[in-house]
């Protein structure tokens, strides 16, 4: 019926927060060079919290997209208001349960899977790290 848009609340939330996070980390790593020119050190082999949440939108998004044009493609969401059939058929219970039960499930599955592959990135990137510097000891 309309379990996208619990992802799709996420997906909101979380690009307002991704946005955040790119000008709080732009200003933490801006370096004046003179009055005229502003140089942006980028941090290396660090994955910014800002490239990770852009991942995250992008799952995010990608499905309620994804979600979206299922629900067109079966007639669920139509394009005359209210929008959502199961509103104008009287299932607006129902179909609030979904959006909690379902929505809910799948935006907690996306979240938890991209809280995955950000450890799994993290500890790839300190085994490199220290497989440099025993290199570099060499």
């Amino acid at each position: 019926m309309a379990c996208f848009i619990a992802p799709a609340v996420e997906a909101v939330v979380m690009t307002a927060v991704q946005k955040h996070v790119e000008k709080k980390e732009a200003e933490e790593l801006r370096v004046y060079t003179s009055e005229e020119h502003v140089v942006v050190a980028e941090p290396e082999n660090k994955i910014t919290w800002a490239r990770r949440l852009k991942w995250l939108n992008g799952m995010l998004w990608g499905g309620v997209a994804l979600l979206a044009l299922e629900h067109v493609w079966h007639g669920e969401i139509v394009a005359s208001f209210p929008f959502l059939t199961a509103v104008a058929e009287g299932q607006t219970m129902e179909m609030l349960k979904e959006i909690a039960i379902t929505g809910g499930a799948m935006a907690l599955t996306i979240t938890a899977i991209w809280g995955g592959v950000c450890f799994a990135v993290e500890k790839l990137m300190a085994k490199q790290d220290s497989a440099v510097a025993r290199l570099l000891e060499k």
